[in-house]
């Protein structure tokens, strides 16, 4: 599945080189190709579909690991200690193919579990199972690592997922080349009409369509309202953190005035939000972080 997509993306650039010459001239910068690219999706050379994509192609170049990993917090887990028992509800549950083992805590991660090796452990085996005999090496990539070297090295070391590290050398996060792919085929958002580098989109006299990775930052400077950062960075995490665990489209939840409902989420993210802002709800949030435990989700 991930080959395939990847094939598409190649694919997407080299039409891409070929079409722009032929179609419209050379364009002069970044912007102005993007324009371009617009201008011959409204003739109806391509759909909204392809343009993203197109797009994607582009933006990847910019983006940096620490743009798109999913944070320490929400990586889903397994110990080195850990017995069979304990391992085997955390990978049926959370239906990922590989996982972070640590030691004793989340920032000191030594290796990945494949799923697949734990078949050998199936009926009478089970007793012989030791998380050491079948833990790999696990790829390091720093924070700042940009997503297109990322994506090459991906293909050429056939490597899924890779430990991200901050400056201290201590874990910050996990990046997959799905979600590498997904900048380049999955951002696309047809039906909500973003502006170029918007997150927040009106919708209605209280209503939202916000991107789940708009900063709370960005968020608190928009709806002027004072919703805390020091536990997590972004909307899509203090909808989490409210929830308790990772949530699936349509879930909801109110936090301080604002009613949080998923639109588009995945396996390992929010990804989309609607947002409505509840009258009478009051214009100064208190600390998000209240709202209820943070959530461990998420690969």
């Amino acid at each position: 599945m991930s080959e395939d997509r990847s094939s598409g993306s190649s694919l997407a650039a080299r039409w891409l080189e070929r079409l722009i010459p032929g179609v419209v001239g050379e364009p002069r910068d970044r912007r102005d190709l993007i324009a371009l690219l617009k201008h011959a999706k409204e003739r109806a050379l391509f759909d909204n579909e392809a343009l993203a994509m197109l797009e994607g192609v582009l933006q990847v170049g910019d983006l940096q690991v620490r743009d798109i990993m999913i944070p320490r917090a929400q990586m889903v887990v397994v110990s080195r200690d850990d017995e069979l028992n304990k391992v085997l509800p955390i990978v049926t549950e959370s239906a990922h193919s590989r996982f972070p083992v640590i030691d004793d805590d989340r920032a000191e991660v030594i290796g990945i579990l494949l799923a697949k090796d734990l078949l050998q452990y199936c009926g009478d085996n089970a007793p012989r199972f030791k998380m050491r005999d079948i833990v790999r090496s696990a790829v390091f990539v720093p924070e700042s690592k940009r997503l297109n070297v990322l994506l090459r090295e991906f293909r050429a070391s056939r490597n899924h997922m890779a430990i991200v590290i901050d400056e201290y050398g201590s874990a910050a996060g996990l990046v997959t080349i799905e979600d590498v792919l997904e900048q380049i085929v999955g951002e696309i958002e047809d039906e909500y009409d973003f502006d170029e580098g918007a997150f927040i989109l009106k919708r209605g006299p209280n209503s939202y369509t916000v991107k789940a990775h708009t900063t709370i930052e960005e968020f608190n400077e928009y709806f002027e309202v004072g919703f805390d950062d020091s536990d997590f960075d972004t909307i899509g995490g203090l909808t989490v953190n409210a929830l308790g665990h990772l949530p699936t489209r349509g879930e909801s939840v109110t936090v301080d005035g604002f009613r949080f409902t998923v639109v588009r989420a995945d396996s390992r993210k929010v990804r989309l939000l609607s947002v409505e802002r509840i009258e009478g709800g009051g214009d100064a949030p208190s600390s998000a972080s209240q709202a209820a435990p943070a959530a461990n989700s998420g690969t």
